[in-house]
């Protein structure tokens, strides 16, 4: 395996060392990475966008406050070799949620809420299944930093513990509290959706009320967590997290190539870097060799794998591994 992973890993940095400049998000960059023969496959994901747009996607402060980090299995736990969560908790619907944080720098306020549901239902053996409201957090939360222009993932998760969240849907689904209001954009030419331009809309207000027609009244509604922290850096402390409380919120530094991402598991060969993302990690596997994490992105599914994708795991690449934070909620 490790064999593997260091082909891979000196491959990339001969790939680095000789790197041309290429046009981010063209042809040009995908026949580039995908002659390389590497752990993964590009192709195009964003057809019909402004590069702005992409930019403003990545919208996570990186090396921000962090929440004490909490030791808790230091090898105790076996662990497999594969770990997926939505094949261990099938009676959780949201592991299996994609959600589209729009034209807005929201990821980090995503990441938190999509692992905060599914955490919700883990730990109530799937009796509650709710949907943690991003619009709540990314309006109401101005210790969390500037809502669609980033925030800390860190703060996040102390919000959700000091001051809880209430429910709330994807765009227009109309359902929980406070659904998300910013809508999706279309990444294709061809599609209902409006265009992807960097300009997006300002950070929703703080609205302390739920969507007409929904009970109960938004105090009523809200979820809080019991605890919350960083989970150490260590891949075994990560993986045990996962293991006996679900997924985790991860962040790491964007470069231009993951834009084009389809398959396989990810690692930086070509482009420059583009800012901090968060994203949710739900397991991890081994592919041809190569160990990675699963992870959730809310880009929409017409991006990677259905919106899913796999991060080379085990190197702290792109510091996913220094940036895991997690809490437990409180029932």
């Amino acid at each position: 395996m490790w064999h593997a992973v260091f082909l891979c890993l000196v491959a990339s940095l001969s790939v680095s060392l000789a790197r041309p400049r290429l046009e981010p998000l063209s042809s040009e960059m995908v026949k580039y990475i995908n002659a390389f023969n590497s752990s993964w496959k590009a192709g195009h994901n964003f057809h019909n966008v402004d590069y702005s747009y992409v930019q403003r996607l990545c919208g996570t402060k990186l090396n921000g406050p962090k929440l004490p980090v909490l030791f808790q299995y230091s090898g105790n736990v076996k662990l497999p070799a594969e770990f997926d969560s939505r094949e261990q908790w099938p009676n959780c619907p949201t592991l299996k949620e994609i959600r589209d944080q729009g034209s807005c720098g929201s990821c980090w306020a995503f990441g938190a809420v999509e692992a905060m549901s599914d955490r919700i239902c883990i730990h109530t053996n799937a009796e509650l299944s709710v949907e943690v409201s991003s619009e709540d957090l990314l309006s109401c939360c101005e210790q969390c930093g500037m809502g669609c222009n980033g925030g800390y993932p860190s703060a996040a998760w102390e919000f959700w513990t000091d001051t809880g969240l209430v429910s709330g849907g994807l765009f227009d689904s109309h359902i929980g509290c406070r659904p998300y209001t910013i809508p999706p954009c279309e990444h294709h030419v061809n599609g209902s959706r409006a265009s992807c331009t960097g300009e997006g809309g300002d950070t929703p207000e703080c609205t302390l009320k739920c969507e007409t027609g929904y009970t109960p009244k938004y105090k009523q509604d809200k979820h809080y967590g019991a605890k919350s922290y960083s989970v150490p850096s260590e891949e075994e402390e990560i993986r045990a997290e996962i293991f006996e409380h679900g997924p985790v919120e991860g962040a790491f530094t964007v470069y231009e190539d993951f834009l084009l991402y389809k398959s396989g598991v990810y690692q930086h060969l070509s482009g420059s870097a583009l800012g901090g993302h968060a994203i949710k990690i739900l397991g991890w596997g081994e592919e041809n060799g190569v160990p990675y994490w699963l992870c959730a992105n809310s880009w929409n599914t017409d991006w990677g794998d259905n919106g899913f994708f796999k991060f080379l795991r085990g190197s702290n690449h792109c510091g996913m591994e220094s940036e895991i934070v997690a809490g437990i909620p409180k029932i």
